[in-house]
């Protein structure tokens, strides 16, 4: 199944994405972790799309789109973002899955406007206290990596994470290195952006919301997996699935089980509604580009 691409216009610039299964079935929308891009989701993009009209949109700043200079860089922004792409491609009800940077991005926009989305997916979502973020913020990130004219920060950012990826999968370290090689020095942003973010208070309002939520996570995961007695306690209705080899590239670590556990969430989801998505009423039409439901 072929991946389309393309681009929304937003008020400071454009928005990329990739497209997979349009006109298969209701949407899902796909957000990444960072400094990654859509390129997180290649893998996942044509699983999902058999059954799903599947998005995978690049966040702000990142991949192929436009960080707006006076927002800068924050999960709400990257929500801003992500809203316009929902309202650009004229998408109804949306499952939305994020990763890593892109759960707690995928839990503003529920938080926000719970009512344009039909199912959340948190995959490896931080959510840690007040005290914990402030204490990142002040430490060196994983990514902060010092440019040198010989090149030595490359070996160095490959090397910091190669840790977190499986052995023998030189491949998803190339991917990440491309990606934050995009974004050169603002590869940490993201990380200082979650670190800003108070998620607690949003995951308290997404219960509130009564929205269907999976917390998907990887058992190898060591930023990730500590957080799943949390998001139980957080989220005492929602689904869980762990994945016992699942490290910090998760998606496109293991594509099949990944996009398995979503599909298999989201059927339970779209049955117990009666279809996956209905004939749309004139409250729920958007027409593509009117930004009426943006963020």
């Amino acid at each position: 199944m072929s991946i389309r691409r393309g681009y929304v216009d937003v008020p400071w610039g454009q928005l990329h994405y990739a497209r997979c299964g349009q006109g298969t079935g209701p949407p899902v929308l796909l957000a990444h972790q960072t400094p990654r891009s859509w390129d997180e989701y290649r893998d996942v993009l044509p699983l999902l799309g058999r059954e799903y009209d599947t998005v995978a949109a690049d966040t702000p700043g990142f991949g192929g789109s436009d960080l707006d200079p006076n927002a800068g860089d924050s999960i709400e922004h990257y929500a801003e973002g992500l809203a316009l792409v929902i309202d650009g491609l004229g998408l109804r009800r949306v499952a939305l899955v994020g990763h890593h940077t892109g759960a707690l991005v995928a839990l503003e926009v529920a938080a926000r406007v719970p009512t344009r989305l039909r199912a959340v997916v948190l995959s490896s979502a931080p959510l840690r206290s007040a005290a914990e973020r402030a204490a990142a913020l002040d430490g060196p990130g994983i990514d902060d990596v010092e440019e040198r004219p010989d090149g030595a920060h490359l070996a160095e950012l490959w090397s910091r994470r190669l840790g977190f990826y499986p052995p023998g999968r030189p491949d998803l370290l190339h991917r990440f290195v491309a990606d934050a090689l995009r974004v050169g020095a603002r590869a940490e942003e993201g990380h200082r952006a979650v670190n800003r973010y108070a998620a607690p208070e949003r995951a308290d309002e997404l219960r509130r919301a009564g929205l269907p939520v999976l917390v998907l996570v990887g058992a190898a995961d060591p930023f990730a997996y500590p957080m799943l007695p949390r998001w139980r306690a957080a989220l005492p209705d929602a689904d869980v699935v762990e994945l016992a080899t699942g490290m910090v590239p998760l998606p496109d670590q293991l594509p099949g089980e990944f996009a398995a556990a979503v599909a298999g969430f989201l059927r339970r989801v779209d049955g117990s509604e009666g279809g996956a998505a209905g004939p749309a009423g004139p409250e729920d039409a958007v027409a593509p580009g009117d930004g009426r439901h943006a963020l």
